[in-house]
C-alpha cells in the first residue's frame, strides 16, 4: 500500500499528461531533452525537487513508521537493556542516513545542468550523449518507396532519394598512388555518403546540401532525422546483407576529410574524371582492411543518397489487398518460368525418344551386357545432381576435346540455353528409362515370338504391340521426367549458370531470390512450382485410373 501511494505522489507531481498531435508531441521541449541548436534543457530545482522530495518524502515517512513500530516491539520484548540501547541507536543512525538521501537525487540533478560539447555547431556528434539525444527525438514513422530509393517522415524538414547501396568496394592503386579503400558515389559531387563498420557509421552531409536543406550536424533531432531515414532505407536494401542499426557510435560532419582514432575518412575524392569516391584509408596511408594494421577497420558496407528538402518528396501509400498482390506481379519478372517451360518441353523430347530406345536395345544385348548399359543408364538416378553437373562441366569444357568441338563449330555448349536442356535430360532419363523397361519386360514373351511367327517385323512388333501395351507405364514415366526436368537445380547450376531470361529456371531463381533476401519473390516462385507439381501428380493418378479401367471391370 505505501509503494502505490509513492506512485501516485509521483504522478501527481508530474502533472497531467500532454495530448495532442505527434507533431506537436516532437516540438514540445521535455526535461532533458535538447534545443533545436544542441544545448542541454535541465528541469527547474523547484520540479526535480517537488518530483524527488514527494517521493523520499514519502519514503522516509514509511520507513519511519516501520521504525518505531520495530522501536516498540523491541521495547516490549526481554531483551537485557544494553542491547535495547544499541539497537536503538542503529536504528536512529538508518533514519537520519534516510532523511539525508532524501535531499540528493535533487541535487544531483541539478548538478547535470551543463551543456554537451559535442552539440556545438558543426562538430561531430558521439558517445553516449549523441545517443541520448537522438533516443529523444524524431518519433514518426518512416515512409519508404516501394522501389527502396525514396524515404521521407512526417517532421523532418529533409528526405533522402536516389538511395544505392554498395556492398563492396574497391581496393589497389588508382592513379597517382593509393587513395585507400574505396566506394564509388557518383558522377558528380554532392552526395550523402554512409560509411558502416563494425561498430561506427560516418555521416557526410555535404555542406551546402546541408544548408539547403535546414539540416543541422549539432541538433539532435537532425542527426535524429537522418538515422532513421539512412537505417529504414538501408534495411530495404539489404536483401540478406547486414543492414544499418541505430545503436553504436555515429559520426555526422560535413567536412571533405575526418580522422577518427588513425583512420582518415575522405569524400567527394574525384579519383578519375567524372567519377566520385568515398575513401577509407590510415593515417599513415596504410590499408586499413589489411586485419595485420594496429588500425584495422572492419568495413561493413557503404551508403549514398541524395539530401532534399522533405517537398520534393512524396512516398505513395503502399497498396493493399488486390492491389498489391497486383503490383506484386507487375514486379516480378517472368522469364524464369518462360526458361524452365522450354526447357522442360525440349528436354522431354530427347527424354521420350531416348529412353524407349535405350530400353528397347538394353533386352536385346546379352544379360551380362544389360546389366553393365543398366547401370550406366541408371547411375544419373543416384548420383547428387551437382556430381552430374560437375561431371558434364568436364566432359564440355573449354579444355576438353568435346567442348572445343562445340566451340569450333560455332556452338559453344556450356553457360547458354542448350546446357540447360542437356543437364535436364541426363538428369531425368533414368525414370524414363525404368519405367519403359519395366513395362517392356512384364509383356508376354510367348506373344512376342508368335507375332514373329506371323512375320511381323522387329520394328512393327515395336510399335504395334509392345508400344501400345506398354502404354500406361511409358505414359507414367514420361511425366514423371518432366516433373524432374522442371525441378532441376544442381546439374543446370553447374553446367548452365545463373543468367537472367537465359538459363535461370525456376529452382535457381527461388535459390537465388532467398540469397539476395527476396523471401516474397522466391515463395512465389516455390508456389509455382508446386503448382506445377501438384498438376503433374493429379494427371498421373487420372491418366492410371483411365488405363485400367479393363482390369477393374475383369476383376468385377
Amino acid at each position: 500500500m505505501r509503494i502505490l501511494s509513492i506512485d501516485r505522489a509521483k504522478q501527481k507531481a508530474k502533472g497531467p499528461s500532454h495530448g495532442g498531435s505527434p507533431a506537436r508531441g516532437r516540438n514540445r521541449i521535455r526535461a532533458g531533452s535538447s534545443t533545436p541548436d544542441g544545448s542541454r534543457l535541465s528541469p527547474t530545482p523547484s520540479l526535480a525537487s517537488g518530483i524527488f522530495g514527494a517521493a523520499c518524502a514519502a519514503t522516509s515517512h514509511a520507513f519511519a513508521s516501520d521504525i518505531s513500530q520495530t522501536v516498540f516491539v523491541l521495547g516490549s520484548l526481554p531483551i537485557p537493556a544494553a542491547a535495547r540501547t544499541h539497537a536503538r541507536a542503529a536504528f536512529a543512525a538508518f533514519v537520519l542516513v534516510a532523511v539525508l538521501l532524501a535531499g540528493f537525487p535533487s541535487t544531483a540533478l541539478a548538478a547535470s545542468d551543463v551543456a554537451d560539447p559535442s552539440s556545438a555547431q558543426g562538430a561531430p556528434a558521439t558517445g553516449a550523449s549523441a545517443a541520448a539525444q537522438d533516443a529523444s527525438a524524431a518519433d514518426g514513422t518512416v515512409q519508404v518507396a516501394a522501389d527502396g530509393v525514396e524515404a521521407t517522415m512526417e517532421g523532418s524538414p529533409f528526405a533522402l532519394t536516389s538511395f544505392s547501396r554498395s556492398q563492396v568496394g574497391s581496393n589497389g592503386e588508382a592513379g597517382e598512388g593509393y587513395p585507400g579503400y574505396r566506394y564509388y558515389v557518383a558522377g558528380e559531387p554532392g552526395s550523402l555518403v554512409a560509411i558502416a563498420s563494425e561498430g561506427l557509421t560516418v555521416v557526410y552531409v555535404p555542406p551546402e546540401a546541408a544548408h539547403d536543406v535546414g539540416f543541422d550536424a549539432g541538433s539532435s533531432e537532425s542527426r535524429a532525422f537522418l538515422k532513421r531515414l539512412l537505417v529504414a532505407l538501408d534495411a530495404a536494401n539489404a536483401k540478406g546483407g547486414e543492414a544499418l542499426t541505430a545503436e553504436g557510435e555515429w559520426l555526422f560532419t560535413g567536412e571533405p576529410e575526418l580522422e577518427q582514432n588513425g583512420v582518415v575518412y575522405r569524400f567527394d575524392q574525384e579519383l578519375k574524371p567524372g567519377q566520385f569516391y568515398a575513401c577509407v584509408i590510415g593515417a599513415d596511408g596504410s590499408d586499413v582492411t589489411d586485419p595485420a594494421n594496429p588500425v584495422y577497420v572492419a568495413l561493413s558496407h557503404a551508403d549514398t543518397a541524395l539530401v532534399v528538402p522533405s517537398s520534393q518528396v512524396q512516398v505513395a501509400a503502399e497498396p493493399t489487398g488486390i492491389d498489391a498482390f497486383v503490383a506484386f506481379l507487375e514486379g516480378i519478372d517472368l522469364s524464369p518460368l518462360w526458361v524452365t517451360l522450354k526447357t522442360t518441353g525440349t528436354a522431354i523430347v530427347f527424354i521420350f525418344v531416348l529412353g524407349l530406345a535405350a530400353a528397347y536395345f538394353s533386352l536385346r544385348i546379352p544379360a551380362r551386357a544389360q546389366d553393365i548399359a543398366d547401370s550406366i543408364f541408371t547411375i544419373p538416378r543416384v548420383l547428387p545432381p551437382t556430381v552430374c553437373g560437375f561431371l558434364l562441366l568436364l566432359a564440355f569444357g573449354r579444355n576438353t576435346a568435346l567442348g572445343q568441338w562445340f566451340i569450333d563449330i560455332g556452338f559453344p555448349l556450356i553457360f547458354s540455353w542448350p546446357a540447360t536442356v542437356v543437364a535436364a535430360v541426363v538428369v531425368a532419363f533414368p525414370l524414363m528409362y525404368r519405367s519403359a523397361r519395366g513395362a517392356f519386360e512384364n509383356l508376354d514373351p510367348n506373344m512376342l515370338d508368335a507375332a514373329r511367327t506371323l512375320g511381323w517385323s522387329n520394328r512393327k512388333i515395336f510399335f504395334k504391340l509392345m508400344l501400345p501395351l506398354s502404354w500406361s507405364s511409358i505414359a507414367a514415366g514420361t511425366v514423371l521426367a518432366f516433373a524432374r526436368a522442371l525441378g532441376e537445380f544442381g546439374a543446370t547450376l553447374f553446367l548452365a549458370g545463373n543468367y537472367l531470361g537465359i538459363t535461370r529456371t525456376i529452382p535457381i531463381a527461388i535459390y537465388f531470390e532467398w540469397m539476395n533476401g527476396n523471401t516474397d519473390v522466391a515463395i512465389f516462385w516455390t508456389v509455382v512450382i508446386m503448382a506445377f507439381s501438384f498438376v503433374v501428380i493429379l494427371f498421373i493418378n487420372l491418366w492410371s485410373r483411365r488405363t485400367t479401367k479393363y482390369r477393374r471391370k475383369v476383376e468385377g
